[in-house]
C-alpha cells in the first residue's frame, strides 16, 4: 500500500487513522445525541457543510436563544465525550 501511494508509512497509517475516526464520530453522533443536538454540533463546526456558525446563528436559525444554544452544545459534546471515551 505504502509503494502504491509514494508516501511515508507514518503519513499513511495516521490518514487511515484520521478517516477511521471521523467514521465513528458521525456513528455515534447518529446513535447518542438527539436530532437538536446533532443540528447544533454540525452547524456550530461545519461538519455538514464545511461553514461554522456562531451560537448565536444557530440560535436564529432555530428560534431559540443563544444561551440555550450553548446548553445544547455542552451537553451533546458531553454525551459525544462519554460514547467515545467509555467515560462517566
Amino acid at each position: 500500500m505504502i509503494d502504491i501511494l509514494g508516501t511515508e508509512a507514518d503519513e499513511v497509517l495516521e490518514e487511515v487513522e484520521l478517516k477511521m475516526q471521523i467514521k465513528k464520530l458521525y456513528s455515534k453522533m447518529a446513535s447518542v445525541l438527539k436530532t437538536r443536538e446533532r443540528i447544533v454540533i454540525e452547524l456550530r463546526y461545519g461538519i455538514c457543510n464545511g461553514g461554522s456558525k456562531t451560537q448565536r446563528e444557530i440560535a436564529q436559525m432555530l428560534g431559540i436563544s443563544r444561551s440555550y444554544v450553548s446548553r445544547i452544545e455542552k451537553r451533546a459534546i458531553r454525551k459525544l465525550n462519554k460514547a467515545l471515551n467509555g467515560t462517566n
